[in-house]
């Protein structure tokens, strides 16, 4: 063990076993041998004895949420912190079973886990236990814890704070917390039945949300840019309206909060259901999810660290509509969400309940199949079920655990009642007298801003515009970081209140002494070693009813200048003021400077510090993530008929300042419409045809194939036979039998010729020709269609050129009746 390890939890054991009091600190490092544990080291902690001085408030151990119950297996932040204007410098924090003693290990329940190594250590001799990691004066630490197994009833948190005195373990008290193990987590099946309710009157609550949601707890791939919660939306309602349950189907407002984090549907949803509804509770989006601690500066550069405020809104309940329901998103997520669904206010003997705490688990909306954090968008068709997330659904998935152990709380949620009204009709009587005479909302400064506005904090108020008694202004700011919403204005970044000048007061008392403001403080007396200074202030208004204005006029107190003051010493003057903070947020450094009025007397080098830096901290950064609107409608097709393509977008919301978004901002996809029509598609026009007459008139006809017919309601098809007259030479005059004679003679003679080249061929210039072929059948079997015949090439004589053997093509018109 290494003996630097030694400090201050030692230092602090020693006090507290031997009883003295610790008056001053000398954090000196002790032998090794003294680090080794010796038997029952622990118990002797918890049975130090000493003067405890009675109602000493200004110290506090909490755990967040300040739950009566604890969850076996989950973790909980412990704070251990300073009010007023109080500090400690060391501590010891332990964890017992309800009446155990600490000499035995099993007396301990749960386990520490330390968050901030450079703050917390466990204690050497006593493992159990926790303590400081340096001597220094803080305010507040923080520590995790996490429950003991089921069966461990109930577990007593026990603190010690070490100041100039000894704060010793309190068996009460504010330094001392009691949990007993509460029944299993929301998000598991019951089949539970609403009863009617018999209560009397009404009753109104708060709701307070503890987000738990963050890098320490839930590690496996924690959204460092992006991770909130989204504006909850909830309501007290009536057994006759369900907004989501656990087995259902979400509707489309539950669908949006769970995959865009917007409550605007569902709360549409909520304000239709008329009289079911009583009223809806609403919260603003927390940005980051695990939201900063609130830094406060005091007087003399020191700054003061409080628990953060969690958000939180009121609510009111009757007979009717007993039930409170509520959602919120987990951020980024595919739709993942956590809340309460139908829990039942009224108790069974006709009262109201006191308080609810919840560990409220992930849900699955069942309207997105990714598995991760960031799952590119894949919405679940056919949708599913609502269901609780477990440690089994996926590999991939943050909460994914090999053994199926349960999944980690990321929230709490705490309803606590607050006001009754009317008369109560309760069978077992109400140890809390909360009965008023009116249940409207309390008066407080109301915060109207719409949820999808996101602002920094305010900024301090600014001094009065009026230096005397008169009436004057003071303003404080806030920064518009971004508006997920463009259509829903952000207003209110400025802040006036009425005021007036130093000393002053709007109600001014008769006997009232008004003062100004203090003068700073004169240097001090002495140029070397202590001396005094002093500050003054005067009267501005004596009491209107003629008595003497008691309040001191001047203040007095030590300063050191020059603790050295031999001949090798130098003289230094005060520090001066501190500079601003380095950073306009999170962790930074300022310095102070002083100068030197007299070097060494003997000559040597001044060896006084000149210059001091420390550590400031400001405001919590918030890193602004892609903030995204919602996708638009789909566009047209881009073509009328058949397939095409359609495109929709998104608009980048956080300011272009904050750095380059790598989200898409468009995307495309193919569509689909009906065919487009297809007119009919014909050949060209053959020759025309010889004329069907030797003599006289006749006519002949040309034609033209269909090679599509219309489809889709195309244009039908138009003629493919057309007609002209033909007169190739008059008749003679001759009787008819002569004529007949003359025309069968020439049809014989064509016919031989024919039949002889059929049979034959033809010789072309250069190559023998085949016969011709038959011709084919006609294209149609009425109005009009076409048949071919070929004629090729049999022989090629080797003289001949390519171009003497072309294929010849006959084309007659066939069935040309009409139909």
């Amino acid at each position: 063990m290494s003996v630097s390890r030694v400090r201050t939890g030692i230092l602090l054991l020693q006090c507290l076993i031997t009883g003295t009091l610790c008056t001053a600190f000398t954090f000196t490092e002790e032998p090794a041998e003294r680090a080794a544990k010796s038997d029952g080291y622990c118990s002797r902690i918890l049975r130090a004895q000493g003067a405890k001085k009675e109602g000493y408030n200004e110290f506090r151990l909490r755990v967040e949420g300040d739950p009566e119950n604890y969850q076996s297996g989950s973790t909980y932040r412990v704070t251990l912190f300073a009010s007023h204007n109080a500090y400690f410098r060391g501590f010891t924090l332990i964890a017992l079973k309800e009446g155990r003693e600490g000499d035995n290990d099993d007396d301990y329940a749960g386990n520490f886990q330390i968050i901030d190594e450079e703050e917390t250590q466990f204690m050497t001799n006593c493992p159990p236990a926790v303590t400081e990691s340096t001597p220094r004066r803080r305010t507040r630490i923080e520590v995790f814890w996490t429950a003991p197994p089921s069966g461990s009833g109930c577990v007593v948190l026990k603190a010690s704070i070490v100041q100039k005195k000894i704060i010793y373990f309190q068996d009460e008290g504010s330094l001392t917390k009691r949990m007993c193990e509460k029944e299993p987590l929301f998000g598991e099946a019951t089949d539970k039945p609403l009863l009617d309710c018999c209560a009397c009157g009404t009753a109104k609550y708060r709701v307070t949300f503890y987000g738990n949601w963050s890098e320490k707890m839930h590690p496996k791939d924690y959204p460092r840019r992006a991770n909130h919660w989204s504006a909850l939306i909830g309501a007290s309602h009536s057994k006759n309206y369900v907004l989501w349950e656990y087995g259902g189907y979400s509707s489309d407002g539950v669908k949006q909060v769970a995959e865009l984090g917007s409550p605007v549907k569902m709360e549409e949803e909520i304000r239709q259901k008329g009289d079911d509804v009583l009223t809806v509770i609403k919260m603003k989006a927390q940005w980051p999810a695990w939201q900063p601690l609130n830094v406060h500066s005091l007087a003399g550069g020191l700054q003061e660290v409080l628990p953060r405020a969690a958000p939180s809104a009121e609510f009111s309940v009757d007979r009717t509509r007993h039930l409170m329901s509520f959602l919120t998103m987990l951020g980024p997520s595919p739709d993942w969400d956590v809340g309460l669904s139908a829990e039942d206010l009224c108790t069974k003997e006709c009262g109201w309940v006191q308080k609810v705490a919840q560990d409220l688990i992930p849900w699955d909306a069942g309207t997105d199949s990714g598995v991760t954090y960031e799952s590119p968008n894949k919405p679940t068709i056919p949708q599913e079920k609502i269901r609780p997330l477990t440690s089994l659904d996926h590999p991939q998935s943050p909460f994914y655990d090999p053994e199926g152990g349960a999944i980690t709380p990321v929230a709490r949620v705490v309803v606590e009642r607050i006001a009754r009204k009317g008369e109560q009709c309760n069978i077992v009587p109400d140890n809390v007298d909360d009965i008023v005479a009116d249940i409207a909302q309390e008066e407080k400064e109301e915060d109207d801003t719409p949820e999808t506005c996101i602002y920094s904090n305010w900024s301090p108020w600014s001094a009065c515009s009026s230096s005397t008694c008169e009436k004057g202004k003071r303003m404080r700011q806030r920064m518009l970081k971004a508006q997920l919403d463009l259509s829903v204005p952000c207003p209110h970044t400025q802040d006036f209140q009425p005021c007036m000048g130093p000393g002053c007061s709007d109600e001014v008392d008769a006997s009232t002494c008004m003062m100004s403001e203090w003068i700073t403080w004169s240097p001090c007396s002495a140029s070397c070693g202590t001396g005094t200074r002093s500050r003054e202030r005067y009267v501005k208004q004596f009491p209107e009813d003629g008595s003497i204005c008691t309040l001191p006029t001047e203040e007095t107190e030590k300063c050191t200048v020059n603790e050295d003051c031999s001949p090798s010493s130098c003289l230094v003057t005060e520090w001066g003021e501190w500079d601003i903070c380095s950073a306009t947020c999170g962790l930074g450094m300022k310095r102070r400077e002083r100068m030197v009025k007299t070097p060494p007397a003997d000559g040597s080098v001044c060896g006084a510090e000149v210059v001091e830096v420390e550590k400031c901290m400001m405001p919590e950064c918030h890193t602004i993530p892609c903030l995204l609107s919602p996708w638009s409608d789909w566009s047209d097709c881009s073509v009328t008929c058949g397939k095409g393509s359609r495109t929709r977008q998104r608009a980048l919301k956080s300011p272009l300042e904050l750095g380059e978004c790598a989200e898409e901002l468009e995307q495309v996809e193919k569509c689909m419409l009906p065919e487009c029509p297809m007119d009919c598609i014909l050949t060209e026009w053959s020759e025309w045809s010889e004329c069907n007459k030797s003599c006289g008139k006749g006519h002949i006809i040309r034609t033209r194939m269909v090679k599509m017919e219309p489809q889709f309601g195309g244009n039908a098809c138009p003629e493919t036979v057309q007609r002209k007259k033909c007169k190739i030479r008059k008749c003679s005059r001759g009787g008819a039998n002569s004529d007949e004679r003359r025309r069968r003679k020439e049809a014989r003679e064509r016919r031989r010729s024919k039949q002889g080249r059929e049979e034959g061929g033809e010789e072309q210039a250069g190559c023998k020709m085949k016969p011709w072929s038959a011709w084919t059948d006609c294209t149609k079997l009425c109005g009009g269609g076409i048949q071919e015949r070929l004629m090729t090439a049999k022989k090629r004589f080797k003289s001949s050129q390519l171009s003497s053997c072309k294929e010849r093509k006959e084309i007659r018109a066939c069935n040309v009746h009409p139909c």
